[in-house]
């Protein structure tokens, strides 16, 4: 493949320069990413244009997450997904409707985010996460938001995102209670958190009210943006544990 005269490489930098253009006008932000500035930098925002999410899971957590991202300008974002909406799913999951029942929620969440933002790339991919796909599915990411409901497939986006050299928000819910970690290869936090729980295969929650997902989700979006433009501090070796409850908030170290 040629790298000179009009080959490829000018054509890959004229597509770079012309997303610059459409995120950047006279050197000013876009009227929709202009109440990001203050919060990240002209710099950082078009640096997170550059970047690539994975939301696996767009339940609760994910579709709350996958939502921020893409209001806030992340480039490319990946929805995966193999489940369906149900009745019980319309208290907190904001792309499921009374119309869509029934409709993969990857694929709604894509049909409605393209609504939101045009600006970027959706992918919307109808299957669950396993050990077989795990690999091919995070691959190409800069960063991926961990929005699943079972144990199991929590400890295979763990070991795969390690493989991968992906780092990785971890987010769940039961009820006022939430909980958020990043996780950076090689660390398994998870399989230290979650130790005497191993072998359980469901999360069991007694509840999930709406505002609970909205609010880990929310810090999940702020952590992984964090992580992606390397500001602020972040939850990495530490978990956040949330109690809605008694607006009590602890932050765990974790060896």
């Amino acid at each position: 493949m040629t790298t000179h005269g009009d080959g490829p490489f000018v054509t890959t930098q004229a597509v770079r320069l012309a997303d610059e253009v459409i995120f950047l006008h006279n050197d000013m932000v876009m009227e929709r990413y202009q109440k990001n500035l203050g919060s990240f930098t002209q710099e950082e925002l078009t640096y997170i244009k550059s970047k690539s999410a994975c939301v696996v899971g767009c339940g609760g957590l994910g579709g709350q997450a996958a939502m921020t991202l893409a209001r806030f300008g992340i480039g490319s974002l990946t929805l995966v997904d193999g489940d369906v909406f149900e009745e019980s799913n319309l208290n907190r999951q904001v792309f499921s409707t009374e119309h869509n029942l029934g409709i993969n929620k990857a694929l709604a969440a894509k049909t409605a985010l393209a609504q939101i933002n045009s600006e970027i790339k959706i992918s919307a991919i109808d299957t669950m996460l396993t050990e077989a796909n795990a690999a091919e599915l995070l691959a190409g990411h800069d960063i991926v938001l961990d929005c699943l409901d079972n144990l199991p497939a929590r400890l295979i986006l763990e070991s795969s995102c390690a493989e991968a050299r992906i780092p990785f928000v971890h987010g769940a819910i039961s009820g006022f209670s939430g909980q958020v970690c990043c996780v950076f290869p090689g660390e398994n936090i998870l399989h230290t958190i979650y130790s005497k729980n191993l072998h359980d295969n469901k999360e069991t929650a007694s509840s999930a009210p709406a505002f609970a997902p909205q609010f880990v989700a929310a810090v999940q979006c702020s952590e992984a943006l964090k992580i992606l433009t390397g500001k602020g501090v972040t939850l990495r070796k530490q978990l956040l544990m949330i109690d809605l409850f008694n607006n009590q908030f602890e932050v765990i170290d974790i060896a």
